[in-house]
């Protein structure tokens, strides 16, 4: 093979790669689109009369999840199932945007850490890698960590519509969710800074609850609480 005919074979293979790098490109961007959809339908929880509407918005979520199965499907399709590391970080950002939704649903629905197995059944993906298109475990944990940070907002504007339990149930949540990361050996530098942003969420609903408590309204939803449930 000459010089010329090696380069051209060579262009020949790169021309390829940005042609399936654009396919790409062209089914995150529509991925983007509905996770900001489904973010700005979760988004309206955080309004004083949001909570009331909680199981409303939570459904029209998962109706709109209807729309990212079907674009993650065709993502599937646009590269050789073994090359998923290879175009990872095309969707990496919009894959753990929507672990985060997936979480922060479940969160709303239950006030339960959601797995990575259900979040890969919402998403209709695999967890295992040899099985194709996979939840990373490493996008799973930082979609998990953005949640952490959107539950902190949320605490801090339950006081505000006058919902005084929810800080405290998301205050045991979150330092729950803490001491699970402390167990974990991050190597990964971005999730590792992710992390280190868990410890700010921390202190600011340990701030909101401080407020409660000195202000005697912890004390009160407490009592208001264990009455509604005997």
């Amino acid at each position: 093979m000459s010089v010329t005919e090696m380069f051209s074979y060579i262009q020949g293979f790169l021309s390829a790669d940005q042609d399936v790098r654009e396919d790409i490109r062209k089914v995150v961007q529509t991925l983007e689109q509905t996770a900001r959809e489904i973010l700005t339908v979760l988004q309206s929880v955080h309004q004083p009369s949001g909570f009331k509407e909680i199981p409303g918005k939570c459904a029209k979520a998962r109706e709109l999840f209807c729309t990212v199965r079907t674009q993650l499907s065709d993502l599937k399709t646009k590269f050789p199932v073994e090359q998923y590391y290879r175009f990872h970080e095309h969707w990496r950002f919009v894959l753990q945007r929507l672990a985060f939704l997936s979480a922060f649903v479940v969160y709303l629905e239950t006030e339960t850490l959601v797995v990575r197995e259900e979040v890969a059944k919402i998403l209709s993906i695999e967890v295992v890698r040899e099985k194709g298109f996979h939840l990373d475990v490493e996008d799973y944990l930082a979609g998990v960590l953005i949640m952490a940070s959107e539950l902190s907002r949320l605490a801090v504007n339950s006081v505000t519509a006058g919902d005084y339990t929810r800080p405290l149930r998301i205050s045991n949540f979150i330092n729950e969710l803490d001491s699970g990361f402390r167990l974990l050996n991050l190597k990964n530098d971005p999730l590792r800074k992710r992390y280190d942003g868990l410890k700010y969420d921390v202190k600011k609903i340990e701030e909101v609850v401080y407020d409660l408590s000195i202000r005697g309204l912890a004390k009160e939803a407490e009592t208001a609480g264990d009455q509604q449930r005997q």
